[in-house]
């Protein structure tokens, strides 16, 4: 049995005492921390409902009244713009000339031009061995000395028989088969010149020339080689004056705006230099798989334009005469386009349209818009069809500024 003394019940006594204290003052501090909070949960939904207590919002919707929105407002009226179509193409050689061998072809002798070298016209690229043609040239030759010789002999036995025709010694027969005889030998003497003529021109044609002047763009020949005629692999491609172009491809309905001296930009792929040009000719047929057709852009000659790159173009294909809105005015969803319209009562509806040019000024509508509407400058996610708004207008110009 333990018997506490008293002095013991005063120990126990001052330490609850003691105990109390310091949990009466965390009661004390969790109290003002709650009081600061619902304060400041008072102050944040007063200022949420402009004044107003959350109950009164609440008691507004219960009732069916919304908060009237405003929204900004521009009506882009029309303005003239460049519409521009943008693609991609080959760059290519405008007139590309293959050039081979136009006779009967043989061993390579020479090769005389490099690739990427400038010619001349008439200019000579390959020698061909021509030993055998050579001597049959001098057999030729030979041949119509000895026809010559013979239409001599011919004419000058005619004059003798033509002397003693009056005296009785020549029948007129014997004079008439005596000028058959000189026309024949002289015969001779036209055919063995053909004949020399034609083997030079062979001989001639065994020199591979440039047919224009221009830039070489392929080489397939060494000395050496054995070539033939007949068509088959060139041995150079040749650019005809230099000139470049790119073709460009480009769907059907991008081809019906364009005309002939349209100007064009080119970007070659990797490079950042633009070159100009100008449309020289369109495709007047579509290519009924893909529905393009190809629009061929002339240009300088530069060493960056490389044939056979790929390169970009921005062509200008006119004027056009389009209400013009600000980026954030156009909206997607899909593949469909469209703004919000704030019509009659100020009543906001949703339009479909069709945009045209996206440039820094703004976005081109091509269709859906005729200018005059009031059309919601920044619509996101809190604005529905049959919202009711307070429109404040702005400037085309200072919307699209934006």
């Amino acid at each position: 049995m333990n018997i506490q003394s008293p002095d013991t019940d005063r120990s126990f006594a001052m330490a609850d005492v003691a105990d109390a204290r310091p949990r009466r003052r965390r009661w004390i501090v969790i109290g003002l921390l709650l009081i600061v909070a619902a304060v400041a949960v008072s102050l944040f939904l007063t200022k949420r409902g402009g004044g107003k207590p959350a109950g009164a919002d609440a008691a507004a919707e219960a009732g069916g009244k919304t908060t009237t929105q405003r929204v900004t407002v521009v009506v882009p009226g029309r303005s003239a713009s460049s519409a521009t179509i943008s693609a991609t193409g080959t760059l290519a050689a405008r007139r590309e000339m293959p050039v081979g061998v136009a006779g009967e072809g043989g061993r390579v002798t020479a090769v005389l031009a490099e690739q990427g070298q400038w010619v001349a016209a008439g200019q000579t690229l390959v020698v061909i061995d021509r030993s055998v043609q050579t001597q049959q040239a001098a057999q030729l030759r030979a041949s119509i000395t000895v026809a010559q010789a013979d239409a001599a002999l011919a004419q000058s036995n005619l004059d003798r028989a033509r002397s003693l025709v009056g005296r009785g010694f020549v029948s007129k027969a014997d004079l008439d088969s005596r000028v058959a005889t000189r026309d024949a030998a002289a015969a001779r003497v036209a055919v063995a010149r053909a004949q020399l003529n034609e083997s030079q021109a062979l001989i001639g044609r065994l020199n591979v020339r440039a047919p224009a002047a221009g830039l070489v763009l392929s080489r397939s020949v060494e000395a050496g080689q054995i070539v033939s005629g007949g068509g088959g692999t060139p041995l150079f491609r040749i650019a005809r004056d230099g000139e470049l172009e790119l073709q460009a491809r480009l769907a059907e309905q991008d081809l019906t705006g364009l005309s002939v001296g349209r100007p064009a930009q080119v970007t070659p792929v990797g490079g950042t230099r633009t070159f100009n040009g100008r449309i020289w000719q369109l495709s007047p047929v579509i290519d009924p798989t893909s529905r393009q057709g190809i629009a061929r852009i002339a240009l300088p000659y530069d060493p960056a334009l490389r044939p056979g790159g790929f390169a970009s173009v921005v062509i200008t294909s006119g004027s056009v005469d389009q209400p013009l809105l600000p980026q954030s005015a156009v909206l997607a969803e899909g593949k469909t386009n469209f703004v919000y319209v704030v019509g009659p009562n100020n009543v906001v509806a949703r339009r479909t349209v069709t945009v045209g040019q996206v440039g820094d000024t703004g976005v081109s509508i091509a269709a859906g818009l005729d200018g005059t509407e009031q059309v919601v400058v920044s619509a996101g996610a809190f604005l529905n069809p049959g919202d009711k708004v307070i429109p404040e207008r702005r400037s085309a110009v200072a919307a699209s500024a934006r």
